[in-house]
């Protein structure tokens, strides 16, 4: 048994060391993650954190703020604590960083989004979706609680084709009332290897809730099928959404095509060269666009190992395969009256580099093809799995209002 004296030691000793324990183990997590704010991924394993750390910055804040002032509170007691304040105070601003940056990427941005579209650019819009639009490019409230996102109806798992005994699905998200919608046609990222039609499905949801039909498609998957096998999909897919375009309150006339990563890869194809539905406006979210540069200019750290994923989509390198990598190249494919392409690239990407995006932008420009380029300083490839973070939030308000000026506007006039 324990003796009573010892029984009432107990409590003291417990808040003694929970004291003592909480300042350094929030000391120690928030600067552990803070440090991806800067730091690149060197593995696959990693890449999470790097992707993620950028996008949960006002928690760092928070974290780091709170863990400061605990220590602060504790500095009498030894240097030990004046130590910690300063790990907290060094994690603090790597935290804030992100936000800092914001100010000046959404004011190039929107300065960006008028040159091109016009200075009014939403003035055609009807009212009632202008009042669905985001209010402001970054909302504190939602990186905390999530960005609202309104019910939709949801349709799963629509079999489109089924090419070498490969079962091709598609999933249909649409507003609640009945009616007529625009339609976002969107194609996941994963390398050319991964993914499904279920994936970025936060987006689908809340652009279906703005008064769109969604269509998110999949596509048959490297190693096994290479290149062009995903673009032959990509046809037999809007092949499949023109003949139930009507059941499916699809407006034909009014369509754009948007991926992600390998995803905005073949989007770009897609739109760029020949496609079997009218396309409006592309939206390419950190697409690869030349094949052989980006096997040639790898980045570093390179966690996903760009040259074994080309190599597995087209069967080999540069040197073997010239003509297909340039036949899969989007960049190959630019030529005067493409539809308006919305280009948003992550400036510390380490998978696929924003200066290729700054390349398509500059090529697009030179034909005379509008075209804008989002390129948020601080985040990672696929920032966009954190919806509710900055990057996203950031890339979210002014893709909303690119598709509303190019699909809702009642005087937008369609390249021919």
């Amino acid at each position: 048994m324990i003796h009573k004296k010892n029984r009432k030691k107990l409590p003291l000793l417990a808040t003694f060391l929970v004291s003592q324990f909480i300042p350094w183990f929030l000391s120690a997590i928030a600067l552990f993650l803070s440090l991806w704010v800067i730091l690149p991924a060197p593995t696959m394993l990693l890449y999470p954190l790097a992707v993620g750390a950028p996008e949960i910055s006002p928690w760092l804040v928070g974290i780091n703020t709170i863990a400061l002032l605990l220590n602060l509170l504790r500095r009498h007691q030894g240097k030990v604590y004046i130590i910690l304040s300063i790990c907290n105070l060094f994690a603090l601003i790597l935290g804030l960083l992100p936000l800092i940056q914001f100010p000046a990427a959404n004011a190039a941005i929107a300065t960006q989004m008028q040159a091109v579209l016009g200075e009014n650019y939403l003035a055609a819009v009807p009212q009632a979706d202008r009042a669905q639009l985001r209010p402001q490019p970054f909302i504190l409230a939602d990186a905390f609680r999530g960005i609202p996102i309104r019910d939709v109806r949801i349709d799963r798992a629509i079999g489109f084709a089924n090419p070498d005994g490969v079962s091709l699905q598609l999933n249909l998200y649409r507003p609640v009332e009945i009616g007529k919608y625009p339609a976002i046609i969107t194609l996941y990222g994963g390398a050319w290897q991964r993914g499904n039609a279920d994936s970025n499905e936060e987006f689908s949801r809340y652009m279906a809730a703005q008064g769109y039909c969604v269509v998110a498609i999949a596509y048959r998957h490297a190693p096994k099928y290479r290149f062009p096998a995903q673009i032959e999909d990509v046809q037999a897919a809007l092949s499949y959404i023109k003949t139930h375009a009507a059941d499916w309150e699809l407006d034909l006339d009014r369509i754009a095509l948007m991926g992600r990563s390998a995803g905005a890869h073949l989007a770009m194809l897609t739109a760029y060269d020949s496609s079997v539905l009218p396309v409006r406006a592309v939206v390419n979210y950190y697409g690869p666009n030349d094949l052989i540069r980006g096997y040639n200019d790898p980045p570093f750290p390179d966690a996903i190992n760009v040259r074994a994923v080309l190599r597995a989509f087209l069967g080999g390198t540069p040197d073997e395969l010239n003509e297909l990598y340039r036949r899969a190249s989007p960049i190959n494919y630019i030529k005067p009256n493409l539809p308006p392409s919305l280009l948003v690239y992550a400036g510390r990407d380490h998978i696929v580099q924003a200066k290729f995006g700054r390349s398509l932008y500059e090529r697009l420009r030179a034909t005379g093809d509008r075209a804008i380029l989002l390129e948020i300083p601080w985040a990672e490839h696929a920032f966009d799995a954190v919806f509710n973070g900055p990057s996203n939030q950031l890339a979210l308000y002014y893709t909303e209002r690119f598709l509303a000026h190019t699909l809702k506007s009642s005087d937008y006039k369609p390249v021919k």
